[in-house]
């Protein structure tokens, strides 16, 4: 009988340089100074797929941080999908970066129990009622889409639902690998790091083509 230590330990490990080649390597080593720390295992492990990492890679920075949402905003959608998955490695992660990008540490723990919680703004409650309805009936009431499309444009709800289904997939991957949450991060990102992730914002804060 399996013990609960192999229940727990991860299905597919994180690759070596040899296992995801030297381009993938260095991109991981790059990702990991972004975030303080190593490379983080989710991209030392979907790096062993070579290319396909890559492309995903590609796409998953064209949400965050290279989308049109505020990152805040962004990251609040993203724990209440990790919340809604069970998801602790895309939630402890992204805990930290939440309050990076302007989220209370009170804001982060109340994510938890969503839409009930206290002290949301209309804009936030909708947000996190969009991740609930995607993530329970797999498309958004028209009740909802109305008061959503009062506050953002075409594009922003475009994306709004492709970042909530992004990350549900990251979700059920991380789970069903069962890649193991990252030790805290032993520093801060580097000035240039910073210097970079705040072109990016700033790029994406400019005013969007065709908004509906």
């Amino acid at each position: 009988m399996s013990g609960g230590s192999e229940l727990n330990a991860a299905r597919v490990r994180p690759g070596s340089r040899a296992e995801i080649g030297n381009l993938n390597f260095l991109i991981t080593r790059v990702l990991g100074a972004a975030t303080g720390g190593n490379p983080p295992a989710v991209f030392t492990t979907l790096a062993r797929h070579r290319g396909l990492f890559r492309r995903w890679l590609l796409f998953a920075g064209g949400l965050m941080p290279g989308g049109s949402l505020p990152r805040a905003d962004t990251e609040l959608v993203i724990l209440r999908v990790a919340h809604n998955a069970g998801c602790e490695y895309e939630w402890r992660h992204h805990a930290q970066l939440g309050q990076a990008a302007g989220l209370t540490r009170e804001q982060v723990e109340n994510v938890r129990q969503g839409s009930v919680a206290p002290g949301w703004s209309e804009h936030q409650l909708n947000l996190l009622r969009a991740a609930d309805e995607l993530h329970s009936t797999h498309t958004i009431s028209d009740e909802l889409w109305r008061a959503l499309s009062k506050q953002l444009s075409d594009i922003k709800l475009i994306e709004l639902c492709l970042l909530i289904g992004h990350y549900e997939m990251l979700a059920m991957t991380l789970n069903a690998l069962r890649i193991p949450p990252d030790p805290p991060a032993a520093r801060a990102p580097s000035h240039v790091v910073k210097v970079v992730q705040a072109f990016i914002e700033r790029r994406s804060a400019k005013p969007e083509p065709n908004r509906g």
